[in-house]
């Protein structure tokens, strides 16, 4: 059996990380009162502080454009290396049979 996972906006995550303050830093009474799991808002707050939750006034548009730019680097340079071990058998491959 598979459990679903709720799935929430990004407005509503920001409003969330909004509503600690209200609840005076207390993010078990905050999440209490929206609903959702504790862990879950310490997760959003703890982007937000990083500036990766959009919304909020930290979130940093060209920090999110450089994580994304990592993400693909990495991807890249995952397949080259594979691309290069292959090749790297092929040689010897044909160096011992050739």
């Amino acid at each position: 059996m598979t459990k679903k996972t709720a799935r929430y906006s990004e407005e509503f995550k920001a409003e969330a990380v909004k509503s600690i303050a209200e609840h005076n830093g207390n993010i078990s009474a905050a999440a209490r009162k929206l609903g959702i799991p504790m862990q879950t808002l310490t997760n959003w707050q703890n982007k937000a502080n990083q500036g990766k939750l959009k919304g909020t006034k930290q979130y940093d548009p060209e920090l999110m454009a450089l994580i994304e730019e990592n993400k693909q680097l990495k991807r890249k340079l995952k397949i080259a290396e594979e691309e290069r071990e292959i090749l790297k058998k092929a040689t010897a491959y044909f160096a011992k049979n050739g």
